[in-house]
């Protein structure tokens, strides 16, 4: 994904704006792994190979996103993912 694409991107649920929290980038700068983040209602979208994934809750996995979630924990500043949802100490709000 180009960093460039981040603005012409929103929460599929409320139109707010994402923030964007690369974890891995190509030499050119792409983003292949990472995150979006809704400042709404904090759902967090991964970007699998450049990918953004924004599918509606009732489409998602949890146990396919775990994985990468796990890998992701240095990034989450001490959150958690519940409900597709970034969380502080792992309590939903």
């Amino acid at each position: 994904m180009k960093i460039e694409t981040i603005n012409k991107l929103c929460c599929p649920f409320d139109r707010a704006d994402l923030t964007l929290t690369p974890i891995h980038t190509t030499v050119a700068g792409n983003v292949d792994e990472g995150y979006l983040l809704c400042g709404q209602c904090s759902r967090i979208y991964p970007i699998v190979r450049g990918i953004p994934i924004m599918n509606p809750d009732e489409y998602r996995e949890f146990g396919l996103e775990k994985p990468l979630i796990d890998r992701w924990k240095a990034h989450l500043n001490g959150r958690s993912v519940e409900q597709f949802r970034l969380v502080a100490d792992g309590k939903a709000g």
